[in-house]
């Protein structure tokens, strides 16, 4: 029996950790960002949802659209609504406009970014 050397990759997914969601892959790049929940130290909590980045104009954050269907009790019938979130977008996925993503709910990063980032879906 004879010692285990760790191959090079084996080595790099030794630092990306478990972020607790099912079905979500780590990224194949790496990167230094202390908000990335893979290779830094943000925790991500509650709420998860995909959406589409309709704008990538700020450093490292997205706004994402997320549509829905709220119900108006009045008239028995649901009406087409939608949101948009700001999340915090890790150097390791980098997402730009026109992407579908999903995103989870973290700590807060600034005064309205409360979400980050975690896959990149197409």
């Amino acid at each position: 029996m004879g010692i285990r050397r760790c191959t090079e990759v084996e080595k790099r997914m030794s630092k990306v950790k478990n972020i607790g969601l099912p079905g979500v892959e780590p990224p194949a790049t790496e990167c230094e960002d202390p908000r990335c929940p893979f290779h830094g130290k943000l925790p991500v909590r509650g709420r998860v949802f995909q959406g589409k980045v309709i704008s990538d104009k700020m450093r490292r954050t997205v706004v994402i659209r997320r549509d829905f269907l709220k119900y108006v009790k009045k008239y028995r019938r649901y009406e087409r609504a939608h949101g948009k979130i700001s999340a915090h977008n890790p150097p390791c996925l980098n997402v730009k406009e026109g992407d579908v993503v999903l995103a989870a709910e973290c700590r807060p990063l600034a005064k309205t970014v409360s979400f980050v980032v975690v896959q990149k879906l197409k």
